[in-house]
């Protein structure tokens, strides 16, 4: 069965209308190229937004732990249905089971977050100067949230943002990529299931908008839209802020990573390979936290290569459905030109030491490429989100965090070491600028109890975990005077 078709099929069993085939966008499947058919585009997004604001006069006046009712039944019905909707990750994203699956528990994951949250949005007590009066800090719902999602998490991100700002009071309308439509309607499709299940809930709360650039456009420059919180590239990211900036409105980007991991001379360098095997190729490169530049120390480069070498020259590349592989498909001929085009360059700025090369088969595979840099170009400070990984040479510790540190993006980071000194080093002041710093472990694969995001180029946007939820709500800071008297703080006397 083409992948396309095993698509269709999922889609039918997990209640999706087949009427959205009738449409303009056409779907495919990186794993083989098959074309499933082509979706809806969603034509009146006024109207969409508009039903968004209404649901939130309704849905802000539930009690919170009510709301957390609906994200628990979320979380049921996605355990329900988690092997057929991974199973679609793995079909339109093309990621290997294991990811596929990883991806739809995470989103269970954050539901479970989420409805503990509920009954923990917390506010402040302060301290007031005048006599008789007390103030407290609390937080409000926000209003309608806008969720722009990219195609290597088309769930995941999804959910860290929905699940967030359902139990904070707010509706979300979901802008997945166009790339990968399918895995947003089927989500759809289980969310309204729980969503029959709750009963009360206003109509509009979770609405999708399919559709290409000038959909996300067109949500982004509505006043109505309270947050936009948008995953993808850089450049991509830079127009959403230009835009809601110009409106006064807030955003939450979460942008390109170029993520390194520096190796010390007291590694435990089994370690180190494992991780820097998972970090540097799975998903085939696409993660936004993958890991693009590596630092060796001298004293085990040598040893280090040889072994990545080894490691990279047996790595299954191939259909990601079948057991054993580990290296899907690129999402399509755009990733694949990029990918050409990174590896060509820094080939001739240093050494092409293994990889790089297409398999010839149908779909976008490649062979993940090692190359060996003296220096950091401009090739390496853009992010390729391919599989690839540039390596480096180094004799100072500090000069290791700085060439780390020395691009514009800032998302993870990681260091393996024995030496107490060097990590903690590593995750000082001075040390990783990355919203990620980790400890022989390697920069991908966060879990979703901290928060995610990183600094500079990468947006400054954090999701998910610890106390993300209040970039979903609005702070209020309130006075309330029980005394009978009208004192005013500094010492101000205004007497009529």
């Amino acid at each position: 069965m083409t992948a396309a078709n095993e698509a269709k099929a999922i889609l039918q069993r997990l209640g999706v209308d087949a009427a959205v085939w009738n449409g303009q966008l056409p779907t495919r499947s990186p794993i083989d190229g098959s074309t499933a058919g082509s979706v809806a585009e969603t034509a009146d997004i006024d109207s969409v937004i508009a039903r968004s604001v209404q649901a939130f006069h309704a849905w802000k006046r539930i009690p919170a732990p009510r709301r957390g009712e609906l994200v628990r039944l979320l979380g049921e019905e996605l355990r329900a249905s988690k092997e057929d909707l991974a199973r679609l990750v793995t079909l339109e994203a093309g990621k290997i089971v294991s990811e596929g699956l990883g991806e739809v528990q995470e989103m269970i994951d954050i539901c479970d977050f989420a409805v503990g949250l509920s009954r923990q949005l917390y506010g402040l007590t302060l301290a007031s100067e005048r006599p008789g009066h007390h103030m407290r800090e609390t937080w409000q719902p926000l209003g309608p949230v806008l969720v722009i999602s990219a195609f290597n998490f088309p769930v995941a991100v999804w959910a860290w943002n929905a699940c967030l700002a359902l139990v904070c009071g707010d509706p979300v309308i979901w802008k997945p990529s166009e790339k990968t439509p399918l895995t947003a309607l089927a989500t759809q499709a289980v969310f309204d299931r729980a969503l029959s299940r709750f009963g009360d809930a206003p109509a509009g709360l979770s609405q999708l908008v399919i559709g290409g650039r000038q959909a996300g456009e067109r949500l982004t420059a509505d006043a109505r839209v309270a947050l936009v919180s948008a995953t993808g590239s850089t450049r991509m990211g830079r127009a959403v802020a230009q835009t809601v900036a110009a409106r006064l409105g807030r955003s939450l980007l979460e942008l390109g990573g170029n993520n390194a991991m520096i190796v010390g001379p007291s590694a435990d360098l089994d370690m180190a390979v494992r991780a820097i095997a998972f970090s540097a190729v799975g998903t085939a490169g696409q993660r936004c936290t993958t890991l693009r530049r590596l630092f060796m120390h001298s004293d085990i480069s040598a040893k280090l290569i040889d072994r990545l070498v080894q490691a990279y020259e047996t790595l299954p590349v191939g259909d990601p459905r079948e057991d054993g592989v580990l290296v899907g498909p690129l999402i399509d001929e755009d990733a694949y030109t990029a990918f050409r085009k990174a590896v060509d360059q820094a080939s001739r700025e240093g050494v092409l030491i293994c990889g790089g090369e297409r398999l010839d088969r149908d779909g976008v595979y490649v062979t993940p490429a090692l190359i060996g840099m003296s220096k950091q170009t401009e090739t390496v400070k853009h992010e390729t989100f391919a599989p690839i990984l540039y390596t480096f040479i180094y004799d100072d510790f500090d000069q290791a965090v700085e060439m780390q540190n020395a691009v514009p993006q800032g998302l993870s980071s990681c260091i393996f070491t024995d030496s107490v000194r060097e990590a903690e080093q590593f995750l000082s002041a001075w040390g990783s600028d990355c919203g990620i710093a980790n400890v022989n472990i390697g920069p991908s694969g966060a879990e979703i109890g901290g928060a995610f995001g990183g600094e500079k180029d990468t947006g400054g946007g954090r999701e998910s975990g610890s106390d993300a939820w209040k970039a979903y709500m609005r702070r209020q800071t309130q006075t309330v005077n029980f005394s009978r008297e009208l004192p005013l703080a500094q010492g101000v006397r205004f007497e009529v």
